[in-house]
């Protein structure tokens, strides 16, 4: 069968990718069914619920506080009780891994109010509702599957999170096809890849100027239209020098923090001269603990071991080439990323691409949503008065200086900037 929508790949130039941490589809996107209205949208229902082990009944809420004080378990074991039951497993999950004084809080959803950069993408551009992460379980298998399309072997992080695992930079660099990584601190592809551990300047960036020595970084990029094919970009996880509050939304972050990061990484690319031949990506790498009602469906794998999604996640396909509040129910998940860059740059003359495993060559591309004719007007003013408005009147606090309890995430990154440093000193 003729793949209709790997002609509309052709449109695009540069791909930029932004991957978020730990929430669900129905933390964040949920909202769009049950207050919007959005009968286009698998989102929530006013019947969802989860009971607890006395079995008190919590069911779907809004949270009043965008800064989810607890960090709800996603570790292998724990995924696999969340989805028990029919996904009738998180409250007593979260009420047995983290004794709050509200198990319901995982049941808990934000809406437009609280994330009007997302609120404005999902009425301006595509979403997905059956983007699933691709591993049932935590950060790094997740990661890992984006980049190499598998997980190592594990669903768990490892303690110190140095992978050696062959990653889609390097089809890139056989056909001299240009990238670049962006970072708020150090780069995870460091940590996945080990070609890139060290060294190759000309292809790793801050997102933003941190130092006067920084003379060019993503925003300066964009501003010159200077984009390579692909850009990856990595938020701020943890507050390890002088760059800030983490904004990757891994709880307890505060979600301002993200919607700034977004809003930022989204004017930037559309005040672009290169917009028009732009897609950018954003997804979270796995749902974090929260609640989602959709259970996972099989995969294809090399591995008996991971033939099967992790939770959905929100995702959003934001371009000039995309029609505007569509919503996809195509099935993605991270190893769509891989095969959407891999056919757009590294496709060979007989439309094959090369070899990262089955659930690559099982994964959809994102062609299929670059539908519009011509690329779309998007004006600058309705933007402005959607966006900038919300955020003035729930403006991110400004929070004083602070040595944060690293959650063990952001433990283990710590351990491995510290051993990249010592291994760069030593050259």
């Amino acid at each position: 069968m003729a793949d209709k929508g790997l002609a509309n790949l052709d449109k695009i130039e540069h791909i930029v990718v932004l991957m978020m941490e730990n929430r669900s589809f129905d933390h964040l996107l949920g909202y769009l069914s049950l207050e919007n209205g959005r009968t286009d949208v698998d989102g929530l229902t006013h019947d969802m619920l989860n009971p607890s082990s006395d079995g008190t009944i919590y069911r779907v809420h809004h949270l009043k506080n965008t800064a989810f004080e607890l960090d709800p378990c996603h570790a292998g074991g724990c995924v696999d009780e969340q989805l028990s039951n029919n996904n009738g497993g998180f409250v007593l999950n979260f009420e047995r891994m983290c004794q709050p004084a509200n198990p319901g809080g995982v049941m808990g959803y934000y809406n437009g109010f609280d994330l009007p950069v997302y609120d404005y993408f999902a009425r301006e551009f595509t979403i997905c509702d059956r983007w699933f992460s691709s591993v049932p379980g935590e950060t790094w298998p997740n990661r890992l599957y984006s980049l190499t399309g598998h997980a190592a072997g594990s669903r768990q992080n490892k303690e110190r999170p140095f992978y050696s695992e062959p990653s889609l930079m390097r089809h890139l660099d056989a056909r001299d096809v240009p990238w670049r990584w962006y970072c708020h601190d150090f780069a995870t592809l460091r940590l996945v890849d080990s070609r890139y551990r060290l060294g190759r300047t000309h292809q790793f960036f801050s997102f933003e100027e941190h130092s006067l020595f920084e003379t060019e970084d993503f925003l300066s990029h964009a501003a010159a239209g200077n984009l390579a094919a692909v850009s990856w970009i990595d938020p701020n996880f943890a507050n390890f020098g002088d760059f800030g509050h983490s904004n990757d939304d891994h709880a307890p972050a505060d979600l301002r923090a993200g919607q700034q990061l977004v809003n930022t990484l989204y004017q930037a690319l559309f005040k672009s001269t290169v917009w028009e031949k732009t897609l950018l990506i954003v997804v979270y790498d796995e749902h974090g603990g929260f609640y989602d009602h959709v259970p996972p469906p099989a995969a294809a794998d090399d591995s008996p071991d991971f033939r099967r999604y992790g939770c959905r996640v929100p995702a959003f396909i934001v371009s000039p080439w995309v029609r505007r509040g569509e919503v996809s129910h195509t099935l993605f998940d991270h190893t769509s990323l891989i095969k959407t860059i891999l056919l757009r740059f590294c496709r060979r003359s007989d439309g094959t691409i090369p070899d990262m495993g089955a659930r690559v060559a099982a994964a959809n591309h994102l062609g299929e949503l670059l539908a519009a004719p011509l690329p779309r007007p998007i004006t600058k003013t309705n933007l402005s008065a959607r966006i900038v408005s919300q955020q003035d009147i729930n403006p991110i606090p400004q929070l004083p200086p602070q040595t944060p309890q690293l959650n063990p995430f952001q433990q283990g990154l710590f351990a491995c900037r510290q051993e990249i440093n010592r291994q760069a000193f030593l050259l």
